[in-house]
């Protein structure tokens, strides 16, 4: 081929190649500012090295379990619907070998109270030796303090199985017939202990697992669902409409406002209160960069999100009555999210209020539900559940709180 040369070569040159010749590469006049403005690190490994730094010092020789458990898929429980028949479903989800895990360690309470009934018939040499056959099962629930609602229904399959969840069903009414969700997400709902006309608060429920966790109880005398986001206050609506029938959700309002302004609202009037704050979400932070606040422009909204959830749990606090109980969560391994809220939460209860907070010893919940979950054994307040590949749910935190009588 001849040479190009000239006005007429230039020109072509610039034009790029002749159709036909192969794809060479383009030059667009915006090039340099679309790469400036695209992210260098992805969120999810700037995430990642966060952890890498922060909780290999915390959890020690187990985060490189923890953290293979955090990068591969999450593990589901299904939440069964009390509002639709139920009787196919257990069927169904019970040949597939999943089990009711809330109703396994309904039995261990159950047990332990009959070992307890039978050793008081016993001579004393007879109950020591009892004593040390049962002392798996004492430290169960000490003493037999652990109240499950056996309302609550949730199946998992064992350790290790990885099978799935088919996609929930419409009965002839169009409920759904279960909810696919973290199952130690249920922890915190169990943990707060509805009892019959309770007043509940859920200061930051949406989308709306633990919402519809706290109906399934059967006991909210009214439960108020509230959450900042518009957005998020709509996914909330679209979970109560596929799962509660409409008589029942006559006894949910639903809100979307500040929680930080609650107590201003309805200070001291509920006698549960869930208070499950916005979190780094430690799985979806190194799973998924979208919506991720590992994000470099929300590097201040992550840094802030102590003195957040510090403002939304004194809120919970003020809005629980004398006597009342809160619970409050996360899905963050963080102490910085999780314990140190809590005890800076107690101070302030303490010197500016004037409340006195009661910490509620949850460590029987290790021994009830460690055949489905993992704990952290070395939480100073609360409870801790950590991914693992054998049981790849939360994380989760959740402490129970005790507002004193004035």
């Amino acid at each position: 081929m001849a040479a190009l040369g000239g006005r007429a070569g230039a020109a072509l040159l610039r034009r790029g190649p002749l159709p036909g010749l192969g794809a060479g590469p383009r030059r667009y006049r915006y090039k340099e500012k679309w790469a400036a403005t695209a992210p260098r690190i992805p969120p999810t490994r700037l995430a990642l090295h966060h952890f890498d730094i922060n909780y290999s010092l915390q959890l020690k020789e187990l985060w490189p379990s923890v953290r293979a458990g955090l990068l591969c898929e999450q593990k589901y429980g299904a939440l069964l619907n009390n509002f639709s028949p139920l009787d196919h479903v257990t069927q169904e989800l019970e040949l597939l070998n999943a089990t009711d895990f809330v109703s396994e360690a309904t039995k261990k309470v159950q047990s332990v109270a009959a070992a307890e009934e039978a050793g008081r018939g016993e001579s004393s040499e007879g109950r020591m030796v009892m004593h040390a056959e049962t002392m798996t099962q004492a430290e169960i629930s000490p003493p037999l303090r652990a109240s499950i609602s056996s309302n609550i229904k949730c199946y998992t399959f064992p350790r290790g199985d990885i099978t799935r969840f088919r996609p929930a069903r419409p009965n002839t009414l169009g409920i759904l017939d279960y909810y696919l969700m973290d199952a130690a997400s249920l922890l915190p709902v169990l943990a707060l202990n509805v009892q019959p006309d309770d007043f509940v608060l859920d200061l930051c429920a949406a989308p709306g697992g633990k919402t519809l966790a706290l109906l399934q109880t059967g006991a909210c005398g009214h439960l108020a669902a509230n959450d900042i986001s518009i957005s998020r206050t709509k996914r909330l609506y679209q979970i109560l409409h596929s799962y509660v029938p409409k008589e029942i959700r006559k006894t949910v309002s639903v809100t979307s406002c500040d929680g930080r302004d609650w107590e201003r609202l309805e200070g001291g009037t509920f006698h549960k209160v869930l208070v499950d704050v916005p979190c780094t979400t430690d799985r979806h932070s190194v799973m998924e960069d979208d919506n991720n606040i590992f994000h470099k422009r929300r590097t201040k909204e992550r840094q802030m999100l102590p003195m957040l959830q510090l403002q939304l749990l004194m809120a919970g606090i003020l809005a629980t009555r004398p006597g009342g109980e809160l619970v409050y969560s996360t899905c963050s391994l963080s102490p910085l999210q999780n314990e140190h809220v809590i005890e800076r939460a107690l101070e302030i209860a303490e010197t500016q209020f004037n409340i006195a907070i009661h910490v509620e010893d949850l460590s029987h919940f290790r021994a009830l539900f460690r055949d489905t979950f993992s704990f952290f054994s070395d939480c100073r307040l609360g409870e801790l559940v950590l991914p693992h590949l054998t049981a790849n749910f939360g994380p989760m935190y959740f402490c129970k709180l005790c507002r004193m009588e004035e």
